[in-house]
C-alpha cells in the first residue's frame, strides 16, 4: 500500500487525506500516519507544484550540460559533483554512464546568462575536461506528464468499461 500512496501523491500532492483513503480502501488516519511515517523517514522529500513555465510569460531558459570530468582519487565523481550541485543556477546533477560523467541540467533568464554561466564559472572549475550545452527548445513530457495536452478537457481519467 505505501508504494500506491506514494504513486498517488506524486501523481498529485493535493489529493487529501480522505481521497487517498478511498482509492486505497482505508481510512484517512491510516493515510495520514502512514505519511508522516514516509516523511520522517525520507521518502517523502517535500512537495512542489509541477509548472508549465513554457506556459508563463518571461519564464526562464533551461539547458542540460554535458560535463567530461576527471574524478578525484578516493572520491571519485562526488567531489566535482558537490561542487557544481553548489551553484544557484544548477536544477539537478546526475552521474552518467556514456560519452560524458555528468549530466547538468540549468536554469537562466536567457541563453546568454547560460552561456555566461558555462564559460565564466562552471568550465573554469579544476575538474571539468570539457561541456557541451544543449538548451531545451520545447519540452513534450516532463516527469511523467504530456506537456502538450495540459489544458485539454480532458480531467486525465481513464474509463474503463
Amino acid at each position: 500500500m505505501k508504494k500506491r500512496l506514494l504513486e498517488l501523491l506524486q501523481e498529485n500532492c493535493r489529493y487529501t487525506d480522505k481521497e487517498l483513503a478511498a482509492m486505497l480502501n482505508t481510512n484517512p488516519d491510516e493515510i495520514r500516519a502512514i505519511i508522516s511515517e514516509l516523511e520522517s523517514s525520507g521518502a517523502i522529500c517535500g512537495y512542489k507544484a509541477f509548472i508549465n513555465w513554457e506556459k508563463v510569460p518571461g519564464s526562464d531558459v533551461n539547458a542540460l550540460i554535458e560535463l567530461k570530468v576527471t574524478p578525484k582519487r578516493d572520491k571519485g565523481f562526488d567531489e566535482i559533483a558537490a561542487r557544481v550541485m553548489e551553484f544557484d543556477e544548477v536544477e539537478g546533477v546526475y552521474l552518467m554512464a556514456g560519452d560524458y560523467d555528468l549530466a547538468v541540467f540549468v536554469k537562466g533568464h536567457s541563453i546568454q546568462d547560460i552561456a555566461m554561466f558555462v564559460a565564466k564559472r562552471l568550465s573554469p572549475l579544476p575538474s571539468v575536461l570539457s561541456a557541451s550545452t544543449h538548451f531545451i527548445l520545447t519540452k513534450y513530457k516532463s516527469n511523467g506528464v504530456d506537456m502538450q495536452n495540459l489544458g485539454s478537457d480532458s480531467d486525465g481519467r481513464e474509463c474503463v468499461i
